[in-house]
């Protein structure tokens, strides 16, 4: 498991749903000590604040970046992919076109807006989970090492 320490708290990268621009001016009231760029939210839908960038700790952590959003999603979460349309009694000011849904831990849906389209969502995020299962090959065996290659069995072959 890695775990990453952000200020006195640690946080296993496994529970970081995602990553987005934090925006100060968003909460006058707050006024940090530290110059916060990012907000991880968690799992567990609690929020840290770090003073990394969206992208800086998305490749820190290998975690899938969408440009478009600035937004980075944990490769390892499963995520749903809805398309998005406003209604009359929810419209945003930004021109969202995808819903990304994933499970919390007491199994309540999350969301987050994305304005990047839903098959590019659908088709980078495939990609992710393929990078995921790729292993690095092993390294190969030494001759005369190893079950297939045992220096006994070498003398029956020939």
């Amino acid at each position: 498991m890695k775990v990453v320490t952000i200020g006195k708290r640690l946080v296993p990268v496994e529970q970081v749903a995602f990553v987005e621009p934090f925006d100060p001016a968003a909460n006058p009231e707050f006024k940090p000590e530290k110059e916060f760029k990012a907000r991880l939210v968690l799992l567990n839908r609690d929020i840290v604040l770090t003073e990394q960038t969206v992208q800086e700790f998305a490749t820190e952590h290998e975690l899938h970046l969408f440009a478009e959003d600035s937004v980075a999603v944990n490769r390892a979460i499963p995520f749903r992919v809805e398309t998005f349309e406003p209604t009359e009694s929810f419209n945003p000011a930004k021109p969202y076109k995808t819903r990304l849904k994933w499970k919390d831990f007491a199994g309540g849906e999350q969301s987050k807006l994305l304005l990047t389209v839903p098959d590019t969502v659908i088709s980078e995020l495939l990609e992710a989970k393929a990078e995921m299962v790729r292993t690095p090959k092993r390294p190969s065996k030494k001759p005369g090492r190893g079950r297939n290659g045992s220096r006994r069995m070498e003398a029956f072959r020939g």
